[in-house]
């Protein structure tokens, strides 16, 4: 069973386009802040994140709002780290593709002709330029047949680059290169699109641009037991959204965590539901935290929108929601019939591109309401994404205020302050509960 929410914020999914944005306008200006420096930021983010959870504090705003320490976080957080890209039903064809750009990287995620899923560059091997440019088609590549996919998602039998019809196929190896005979040892073989480092983990396709981290069976090791009976690499992609976010990424992060904001921004949607105080946190881990939201009475199935509970659920997890927060920024949502999925990209200080999925059992597709299902499905999550976003649009503007003062937080705030340490703690060059004592499960 999932959540039949009553909101004020009646939109009808029509008419929303793939792209949304905040209802609002944005500010015309925010204040101009002269940051304190990077080493003191850093200074300042270990002492907060050494306090006990009873004494515990917001970061300083520069965390939020400096150039220098988003580009601090892109080298020893994001790109160190294991970041989500898609998951497998995106692509389920040989020859289906996913470009999308990350952290200043363009990419094509791609199914190969031997099934495999890659994360390749973009960028050409001849002059560099993007092979996949936008508007950019031709023979052999058309739109992916998935609908419920990106923008950018299509089909291809090889890649050519626009710029002098240099060919590769799809596990990136160069196969054509015109007019080439004239070039001394030139060898066809040796050139080939970079590959990035990726893994395929209960379904999502993750990239590490680094290529340093250590296996994800490794760091998720809790989070795969915690999800094994959804069994998530057998579901679909049934929803997609984009979302032109005005704030900073952790600002979004740190809001899908804490569950204390249910008692104002979803006091008429998710608080009647799960109340805030019910909400608690389990022991903390070094790769990610786990938030559990339990109902406050087993909400009366709606067979207009409901699909059939998963039977292979523990009674736990048929009878509440739970976060999860896998670093640096893998946010799932779990229900009693399906996945939410969010991917947030930071594209600079004050803004970010995010991406709202919604995933369910394949074996619900065929069924006879399954349309009118995702339709309703589709505008709660339009609903209470929007509480979210008009949320996170104010703090973003609040970091840069003269106003601005930084608050203590409360028990049910417990996430903030585990991301908190664990962006100290990759300061420190480790991850939380290696060098530190494990902070306790709320219950």
């Amino acid at each position: 069973m999932t959540l039949s929410l009553d909101t004020n914020l009646k939109i009808e999914a029509a008419t929303v386009p793939l792209v949304a944005t905040v209802a609002e306008p944005e500010p015309l200006f925010r204040l101009a802040r002269a940051p304190q420096p990077l080493a003191e930021t850093l200074a300042d983010v270990q002492a907060t994140a050494d306090l006990p959870l009873n004494q515990a504090r917001t970061l300083p705003p520069e965390v939020y709002t400096d150039e220098a320490f988003l580009k601090w976080e892109i080298d020893h957080v994001l790109r160190p780290g294991w970041m989500c890209l898609a998951h497998v039903s995106q692509v389920p064809k040989a020859g289906d593709f996913i470009k999308l750009d990350l952290l200043g990287e363009p990419l094509v995620l791609v199914r190969g002709k031997d099934e495999v899923v890659r994360v390749l560059s973009r960028v050409c091997a001849h002059r560099g330029a993007d092979i996949m440019p936008p508007g950019y088609t031709y023979e052999g590549q058309r739109p992916c047949a998935e609908a419920e996919g990106p923008a950018g998602c299509g089909h291809a039998r090889f890649f050519m680059c626009p710029y002098h019809f240099w060919s590769f196929d799809l596990e990136g190896q160069l196969k054509a290169a015109p007019e080439m005979q004239q070039a001394e040892g030139f060898c066809r073989e040796a050139v080939h699109l970079t590959t990035f480092r990726s893994e395929v983990w209960h379904g999502w396709v993750f990239v590490n641009l680094d290529g340093k981290a250590p296996p994800l069976a490794t760091q998720f090791a809790g989070m795969t037991e915690d999800l094994a009976n959804w069994q998530p690499a057998e579901m679909k992609v049934a929803l997609y959204r984009e979302w032109d976010c005005p704030f900073n990424w952790k600002v979004l992060v740190e809001n899908f965590m804490e569950a204390y904001h249910h008692l104002g921004a979803h006091s008429q949607t998710f608080q009647p539901l799960m109340p805030a105080q019910d909400t608690w946190v389990e022991t903390e881990r070094p790769h990610y935290i786990r938030v559990n939201l339990p109902f406050k009475a087993m909400p009366a199935p709606n067979p207009a929108a409901d699909f059939p509970t998963i039977s292979s659920l523990r009674e736990q997890d048929q009878r509440q929601m739970s976060v999860f927060l896998g670093y640096p920024g893998f946010l799932l949502f779990t229900g009693p019939d399906r996945l939410f999925w969010y991917r947030i990209d930071p594209l600079g200080p004050d803004r970010s591109r995010l991406v709202t999925t919604m995933l369910v059992p394949t074996s619900v597709t065929s069924e006879p309401q399954y349309a009118e299902k995702i339709k309703a499905a589709d505008q709660m999550l339009i609903d209470f994404h929007l509480e979210d976003m008009r949320v996170c649009t104010g703090i973003q503007r609040g970091l840069h205020a003269t106003g601005y003062q930084r608050g203590r937080l409360s028990h049910l705030d417990m996430p903030v302050w585990l991301i908190q340490r664990y962006l100290a703690a990759r300061a420190r060059g480790t991850y939380p509960t290696l060098d530190r004592p494990a902070a306790a499960a709320q219950r």
